[in-house]
């Protein structure tokens, strides 16, 4: 019995692919949509809530928050999905979505003030 310590160090048999460990499938364009979708709606129920409770001088403020809001979702959103792959697609997905969501509830707010 020896007892030497395996060199941490030395090439992966299969290579460095392998190594990395099991390939995660893709992820299910359900999940993807379920994903995207949840922070779009959530941008459109803030953009609601805004119309309805905010002063229309304040409106840009309330809406400038929402947005923030959204971007923070939107991380915690494609994070919560575990994938690696597309990341950067789903995000921008998901920002540019609740972007155009709260512009247009702000143009139907500056027609309505």
């Amino acid at each position: 019995m020896t007892d030497e310590i395996p060199d941490a160090s030395a090439p992966h048999v299969l290579g460095p692919a392998a190594a990395a460990g099991p390939v995660q499938p893709p992820l299910p364009r359900w999940a993807s949509v379920l994903s995207i979708g949840s922070v779009w709606v959530v941008a459109l129920v803030l953009g609601i809530l805004i119309g309805v409770l905010a002063r229309p001088a304040a409106y840009a403020s309330w809406l400038s928050l929402a947005l923030a809001v959204c971007a923070l979702l939107s991380f915690v959103a494609q994070l919560a999905t575990q994938q690696k792959d597309g990341f950067i697609t789903r995000l921008a997905a998901t920002l540019a979505g609740s972007f155009v969501v709260l512009g247009l509830v702000g143009g139907i707010l500056a027609i309505l003030a």
